[in-house]
């Protein structure tokens, strides 16, 4: 298949030497590791908690396992169906075995992977050698295939755009079965169409990115407690001119004059002169051993929770050097943190309003949120800079705020009045967290670009091979849920 991956560099020995504990860690979380019969005793889940019957099937060589097959996923990270197969399909392919770096140039960055290389692995092998992935979500949890098919933004989407502006090149199988690596000068629909295509244009076998040079791997950290949304959207905006990486933690559980108050942070890489010494040692992470009782997360104890976050942090500003680790993935210290939530499970409601609706939009959903007594344990705003290159990549200029909360009987109700709100207003639903949102909603929202999607479809993949439970809901008219 590609027989220099087996002439291992010293950053890519890993994966044969830890072939056995990978292999029990795979077949813990339910992936077998060779081609099996599919069948309902077994089941596949999102973030989110969702499931539906099925299994993964974990190839190490995609280009043969994902022969015939109708989805393929990485960590299954995604909060709703995006990643779960549609009606009537129970098996998938898992890329999580698919992991090795092809081809790493230490001088210009430039580097070559399987789809199921982790961001947390490359982290590992890459930061001591001073790389960094040039975008990245607020997990590590992720592959680079995940990164490619959401087209993720970061806390630096103000410069630096989504990951897929650093991408170079993509190798699919497309849904007709052929493979086909396309760039932005070969194939260049079929590129644009697979940044933020959910992975419906093809299984994502290899991403060619450009990475970050780093000098550290430590970050300067500066946080602001602001009073009110107003404040926290101007300081935003403000540090946003200081700082390349810049998010707001916002308490939307306060209704009135207070509502939106938070803290917000930007922060940059520390030199290497005035690095700490030693380099940070990685954060162990603590698991949520069972699903806690479906009343722990309330309006209560969450309120409790705001307010000992927003006075611990003291007034004024604060300045510290943090880890990266710390800084970018503060949850992923909590192995399976949503089951916080019980096993009613939970969502994530994402949305951009764009910088033209004025700070009313992002209040209007703040208010809407607070009169449907939803409970959110986090409320993350952040600056968007321009559209993202993906035919349906999520970002555009404006405002995104993510909402976390679990899932109950009003849910359905809440996410069509918020889609309400966002269509209204001129924005769009990040199809990584959605979970509820009709094919109503999201063709109004996306009228201007689907058919140039749907145009990429029907070229390299005309029998509509390649399907997953989310595009269904979104495309056919299904009912949310």
């Amino acid at each position: 298949y590609r027989p220099e991956a087996h002439r291992l560099a010293p950053w890519n020995r890993w994966p044969r030497r830890l072939r056995l504990p990978q292999l029990l860690r795979l077949r813990a979380a339910g992936c077998e590791t060779a081609s099996v019969t599919a069948d309902t005793n077994h089941r596949l889940s999102g973030w989110g908690r969702l499931s539906v019957p099925g299994r993964e099937v974990c190839p190490e060589n995609l280009v043969e396992g994902t022969t015939g097959a109708t989805l393929s996923r990485g960590l299954g990270r995604s909060y709703g169906d995006a990643s779960l197969p549609p009606e009537g399909v129970t098996q998938v392919v898992g890329t999580r075995r698919a992991d090795r770096i092809l081809h790493f140039d230490e001088d210009s960055g430039w580097l070559r992977a399987e789809a199921g290389l982790t961001l947390r692995t490359l982290n590992r092998l890459l930061i001591p050698r001073g790389w960094f992935t040039p975008v990245s979500p607020g997990t590590q949890e992720v592959t680079l295939g995940g990164m490619v098919a959401a087209d993720v933004h970061g806390k630096n989407h103000h410069v630096a755009g989504t990951f897929g502006r650093h991408v170079g090149e993509v190798t699919l199988r497309t849904g007709s079965g052929r493979v086909q690596t396309c760039s932005r000068e070969v194939e260049p629909a079929l590129f644009l169409a697979t940044l933020g295509g959910m992975g419906l244009t093809g299984h994502i076998l290899e991403v060619s990115v450009q990475l970050q040079k780093i000098s550290s791997a430590w970050i300067d950290r500066e946080s602001v407690r602001t009073h009110n949304l107003e404040e926290s959207i101007t300081t935003l905006m403000e540090l946003g001119v200081r700082w390349p990486y810049t998010v707001a933690w916002i308490d939307c559980l306060l209704g009135g004059a207070s509502m939106g108050r938070g803290i917000v942070e930007g922060g940059h890489w520390v030199a290497s002169d005035v690095a700490p010494s030693q380099s940070p040692s990685p954060k162990r992470v603590r698991d949520v051993p069972v699903f806690a009782p479906n009343f722990l997360l309330n309006r209560f104890s969450l309120g409790l929770y705001n307010r000992f976050r927003y006075w611990r942090h003291g007034r004024g500003t604060r300045r510290q050097v943090v880890s990266y680790e710390e800084f970018f993935y503060p949850l992923d210290a909590l192995g399976e943190w949503s089951r916080l939530y019980g096993r009613r499970g939970m969502t994530q409601y994402q949305c951009v309003l764009p910088r033209e609706a004025g700070d009313d939009a992002v209040r209007a959903v703040l208010e809407e949120v607070h009169r449907a007594g939803g409970a959110p344990f986090l409320v993350v705003l952040k600056d968007l800079g321009d559209e993202g290159e993906g035919l349906l990549s999520f970002p555009r200029s404006g405002f995104t705020l993510a909402i976390d909360f679990a899932v109950s009987s009003e849910t359905v109700n809440l996410v069509f009045r918020l889609d309400e709100l966002v269509l209204d207003r001129g924005g769009r639903i990040y199809l990584a967290k959605d979970m509820f949102t009709t094919s109503e909603h999201f063709e109004s929202m996306e009228r201007e670009r689907l058919p140039a999607f749907d145009a990429v479809l029907r070229r390299w993949d005309p029998q509509g091979t390649i399907r997953s439970r989310q595009w269904e809901r979104l495309r056919s008219g299904g009912s949310a849920g």
